[in-house]
């Protein structure tokens, strides 16, 4: 017996059967625009077939230049392309997975000047203008999608995926907001969605019966102008009249302002809208979103919301997820915890993705971890984020390895993470290394300051011991109203009504949310926050915030002139911005700091001109995010006793708090001993 019988249960799709209900989701990886590249792809999607899922999606493919992502970027426009993708295909049948290319026409949201799209609305997330297809482009660009897919079965493609959400071109032809041509392919909503059916019709009759053919439709909008619900059920009937074989969901336009992956949104915060449209139709649907354990997968199945799951981030950070639940090890499993920083980020930076929680991820033929020849004692000192990769990865390897933690818990600053409202999933990654340490046989000493004398004893030495405040100086700064993050994060330490925050790094912010705001309590209580509703009362499922009272008052300070937040993630910068301006949190940057006392943080702040005007924020707490100074005091009495010293992680650079470059540079060097 199973603990899933329902996300472990085959699918039959009449001409083909899916082993498990488990869909790897597209994410676009940057190995797709290089057949030089394909390599590390097939290496990437091998590993998720061998760890047990069903049907993996592949970033997405153009089917005509114009369409480009990026420039130059991935197509699936010539058979001497189609067969070197055989690499990938083969690659994957070789552990009885099936594979679909995802087949996407960017239209407005090319990075591209040579884009081609619905109307000349120009997008606001790319700088270049858009031309407008004519009449017979469009026409044309149906067919392309369809020989694309010709192409794809060539290749040794199980499928397609027809990428019809996320705001790109099939998304544009649906909507009024971007598609306001008068020709046949606009000015209805039945005109607006002649372009899909189109495609889908003409991609059925060129691969024939026995190929899947699965389309990517948004549900939900969330931008103003969009599909109606009725609309939305309408092409849904229709695609399955064209035979789609798949329908998977799609949430919300890249353009859109309501977060629906980041860590604060709730877990299967989207299952409802799927459950909405299933009730609808009878073809098999994915929900997707923010679904990251094999019991939220679970349940969203066998509670009849969906048919399948999509998972994209959280095959990247544990890429045997589906053996490990099938195996009863879901305890194993390394949870996504929807950070975006090494995955989304990098791909919106035009950059390798990877992950955070696993380094592994999209260098699968770089980053090797193989049973070590020789076996040493190693120490590892501090368990942060890495420490715990670095004794992990050493352990599996086959050395010897004692980790040793002054306090009396693993996690380092993954502790106070974690306690931030919305980054409650950052105790996944805690859950997990807890585990793995057991199973790698990781001796582990916990509320024990490692000495020289017994580090002396070991071949080789890890310092991860991470972080500590940096407390500036600045008169007043021993005054009782001051704290560092760290006190108020893991210590409790009192806070008033009225705050200054000073430093506007991710700390700063993260500090701000704490002092400001609960956990959300419930998945209503967040649709309510953030606007969101039923699409059939509201176009695109968007509606007024309902702004719940901030606890206290925060003036979130920074010596740049800069915009506060600039640094902050690319995906999710945005999301912590408004949160912050929504609970009236006055930002204010190129300050200088004067001085601390009982009438409160005196300043001074940009006037007109080239003046600056004195200030004093009467508060009654100042909270020190100023930066961290790395703890490294071991270092240089190692170093003379003769040990073998590798310093990792925020004792190696405390810049901020990285810890996706920690767990790398710990995972790479236990790769290296």
């Amino acid at each position: 017996m199973t603990s899933y019988p329902h996300l472990l249960s085959p699918l039959d799709l009449g001409h083909s059967t899916l082993r498990n209900r488990v869909i790897m989701g597209s994410m676009h990886t940057g190995l797709e625009d290089r057949v030089k590249h394909l390599p590390e792809l097939a290496a990437y999607f091998a590993e998720r077939a061998k760890g047990g899922v069903a049907l993996s999606v592949t970033g997405g493919f153009a089917p005509h230049w114009r369409g480009w992502l990026l420039p130059f970027g991935s197509t699936m426009t010539s058979r001497r392309l189609a067969d070197r993708h055989r690499l990938v295909t083969d690659a994957v049948h070789e552990h009885d997975g099936k594979i679909a290319l995802q087949i996407l026409h960017a239209g407005r949201y090319g990075y591209s000047p040579f884009k081609k799209g619905v109307s000349s609305i120009k997008s606001p997330i790319t700088p270049f203008k858009v031309s407008p297809m004519s009449t017979r482009e469009v026409d044309r660009t149906a067919s392309d999608f369809a020989k694309s897919a010709v192409l794809a079965r060539r290749a040794g493609y199980d499928g397609v995926e027809i990428m019809g959400s996320e705001g790109y071109l099939i998304n544009q032809f649906l909507t009024a907001r971007t598609n306001t041509r008068t020709d046949r392919w606009g000015g209805t909503a039945e005109k607006r969605m002649r372009f899909p059916i189109e495609v889908v019709r003409r991609t059925r009759e060129l691969v024939g019966d026995d190929f899947i053919v699965q389309y990517r439709m948004s549900l939900l909008d969330l931008v103003d102008n969009a599909q109606s619900w009725e609309e939305t059920v309408a092409l849904a009937k229709a695609l399955e009249a064209e035979g789609v074989d798949i329908i998977n969901t799609g949430i919300g336009w890249h353009e859109a302002r309501i977060p629906t992956i980041v860590t604060s949104v709730p877990r299967a915060a989207f299952a409802w809208v799927t459950a909405k449209l299933k009730a609808e139709i009878e073809v098999p649907l994915v929900a997707s979103n923010r679904i990251n354990t094999p019991d939220v997968a679970e349940e969203i199945i066998a509670a009849g919301q969906a048919d399948l799951v999509s998972m994209a981030r959280p095959l990247l950070a544990d890429p045997h997820f589906v053996v490990k639940a099938a195996e009863g090890r879901a305890d194993e499993i390394n949870t996504c915890i929807a950070c975006n920083q090494a995955c989304l980020d990098h791909t919106f930076s035009n950059k390798r993705a990877s992950c955070l929680v696993n380094p592994r991820a999209c260098h699968e033929t770089e980053l090797v971890l193989l049973p070590t020849r020789q076996a040493m004692r190693v120490a590892v000192v501090g368990a942060g984020p890495a420490g715990l990769a670095a004794a992990t990865e050493l352990a599996d390897r086959g050395h010897d390895v004692e980790l040793f933690e002054a306090q009396d818990s693993i996690g380092g600053q993954f502790r106070l993470a974690m306690q931030i409202p919305g980054k409650e999933e950052f105790a996944e990654t805690l859950r997990y290394y807890t585990v793995r340490l057991e199973k790698t046989g990781v001796k582990l000493h916990l509320n024990r300051r490692a000495t020289v004398e017994e580090l002396a004893e070991f071949d080789e030495v890890v310092l991860a011991t991470g972080v500590e405040p940096r407390v500036p100086d600045l008169p007043g700064i021993d005054h009782p109203k001051v704290v560092t993050y760290q006190q108020v994060i893991d210590e409790n330490a009192p806070v008033g009504e009225r705050v200054a925050v000073m430093g506007a790094g991710g700390i700063g912010f993260d500090v701000s949310e704490f002092l400001l705001h609960d956990p959300y309590e419930s998945l209503e209580h967040w649709n309510t926050r953030w606007g969101v509703t039923d699409p059939e009362l509201e176009r695109g499922g968007l509606t007024t915030k309902v702004l719940a009272p901030p606890r206290r008052q925060v003036t979130l300070l920074q010596r740049k002139s800069s915009s506060l937040g600039k640094g902050l993630g690319k995906t999710t910068g945005w999301v912590h911005r408004t949160t912050l301006k929504d609970s009236g949190v006055q930002m204010v940057p190129g300050v200088i700091y004067e001085r601390i006392d009982d009438d409160g943080l005196h300043i001074t702040v940009p006037g007109d001109g080239d003046t600056r005007e004195s200030r004093v924020l009467e508060v009654d707490t100042v909270v020190l995010c100023t930066g961290q100074e790395s703890v490294r005091d071991l270092v240089e009495p190692l170093e003379q006793a003769g040990v073998t010293v590798h310093v990792i992680g925020g004792a190696d650079v405390a810049a901020e708090l990285d810890a996706k470059r920690a767990i790398t540079q710990a995972t790479e060097l236990a790769a290296r001993l």
